[in-house]
């Protein structure tokens, strides 16, 4: 289905392009050149926002996803083909259906993202009519707060995964049951049982999906060094080389000047919006935490009622949120003053998040590993900000900003960059906040949660 996928795409911008070119559908050099320059960059593309990959992730990632992909490899293949067009006998100016053939690209790029919805939520029906769900275990340290939390997220990958008990790793039948399901959810465990239950899965075939901690970043990211005939895994703290300060300090700089250039009109739209709105400053201004814990004053567009106090977002109906304010917080245009802060040199336009200094303080006391997320400048964007919600725990969005740090390279920078694109175009899950329903979603699971554990005991 994937091969089919990929080649109705290129069939189809081929096919509309051929109507001004039809040297696009013969043997040509120009139809080579094309199809070798989309399969390239469609491939790249797809190293950063994800493949056509059914069964694994929603339907809705993967429609946004691939038609991300398709786009910019339209792009790329179209740029090429004007590049072929234009010579010596059009005194190097563009060819003369240029603007036509841009339309047909759009068009094509329409009609492309038909066929991907129809494939991908076509595909996932097929795929889940032949593959049920794997039944799962989860194995639990005995902390409820940390099931319910579990619970809540396989919940939404039902398709994917049935949970049929929740036992805890001390409990003397744990093989016994383990023996009876086909994958195993293991939440934070003491070491020693945790490496008991995971060699355990291993002999018996069993998936394991393992909770992510410090230790196992560590890891993870490790490299297998040999002393002689012994092998031993070299975890290194990961720091910037000095060419990789270079180049990321100076893509900062020309990053944010391009992007207040580009978002200068918006900004003056949105402030002068906010003015009109209640009368009061257009700029708010919070005390962040940055590299090395040092502190600065972090500027956004303001969203909520002038001096309303800071702390977090309860919902999307909160009363301190002004109208304007919703509109720039969906959006994320509330943010982009934070250009200026990476001009500074305070922030870097990739890294951890910039938390306030009180939440800073509440974390370290409940993670003391939180310090370690100081290690880089805080970012506008980062794994935590793609991937997080405002909900998100504070351990999660702490296992995603050390991830960053633990996998730093230039290259990832570049992919997160173009999966920030992704946030804007699911605004609803970027800013997904404490709201009732999400409060009375836990508390029902809490509820199943509950049951289960009662009629484990009774058995």
């Amino acid at each position: 289905m994937s091969a089919c996928l990929y080649a109705f795409l290129i069939l189809v911008l081929f096919a509309l392009l051929s109507h001004n070119n039809p040297q696009v559908l013969r043997m040509s050099r120009t139809s080579a050149v094309m199809l070798f320059a989309y399969i390239l960059s469609t491939y790249l593309l797809t190293n950063i926002y994800g493949k056509y990959d059914i069964g694994i992730r929603k339907s809705k990632p993967i429609v946004i996803s691939v038609s991300l992909s398709a786009f910019f490899a339209d792009i790329i293949t179209f740029a090429l083909l004007v590049i072929m067009n234009t010579n010596q006998t059009t005194n190097n100016a563009m060819y003369p259906y240029f603007w036509n053939d841009v339309l047909l690209v759009l068009l094509a790029f329409v009609w492309q993202v038909v066929i991907i919805f129809i494939m991908t939520y076509g595909g996932h029906y097929l795929y889940f009519s032949f593959v049920p769900p794997e039944r799962s275990v989860i194995v639990s340290n005995g902390s409820k707060n940390d099931v319910v939390h579990m619970v809540k997220a396989i919940k939404k990958f039902k398709k994917q995964y049935t949970i049929c008990k929740v036992i805890k790793y001390d409990d003397e039948n744990l093989y016994d049951e383990l023996q009876k399901y086909e994958s195993v959810f293991m939440d934070a465990l003491p070491p020693v049982p945790s490496k008991e239950i995971l060699e355990y899965c291993y002999k018996n075939y069993k998936k394991v999906y393992k909770s992510v901690g410090v230790t196992d970043l560590l890891t993870n990211t490790a490299r297998v060094v040999m002393l002689s005939d012994q092998s031993f895994l070299a975890s290194e703290v990961r720091e910037k080389n000095m060419h990789q300060r270079i180049v990321k300090r100076l893509a900062d700089i020309f990053i944010s000047i391009v992007g207040l250039a580009i978002t200068g009109p918006f900004i003056l739209i949105a402030m002068a919006a906010i003015k009109i709105e209640d009368g009061g400053k257009a700029i708010f201004k919070q005390q962040r935490v940055t590299i090395n814990g040092s502190f600065f004053m972090l500027y956004k567009l303001r969203t909520m009622k002038e001096n309303a106090d800071g702390s977090l977002v309860i919902n999307e109906k909160d009363g301190r949120i002004t109208r304007v304010g919703h509109f720039l917080r969906k959006f994320r245009i509330d943010e982009i003053p934070q250009f200026i802060n990476v001009l500074k040199g305070e922030m870097s336009v990739v890294g951890p998040r910039a938390e306030m200094a009180d939440r800073v303080y509440m974390s370290i006391e409940e993670l003391p590993e939180y310090s370690y997320r100081y290690r880089m400048k805080a970012g506008i964007t980062g794994y935590a900000q793609i991937n997080g919600k405002y909900n998100t725990s504070s351990r999660d969005k702490l296992m995603l900003d050390l991830t960053y740090i633990q996998t730093f390279s230039l290259w990832n920078d570049t992919k997160i960059l173009f999966q920030t694109v992704m946030v804007l175009l699911r605004p609803d899950k970027s800013t997904e906040a404490y709201d009732k329903n999400d409060l009375k979603h836990k508390e029902q699971v809490e509820k199943e949660v509950s049951d289960q554990l009662k009629k484990d005991k009774n058995e």
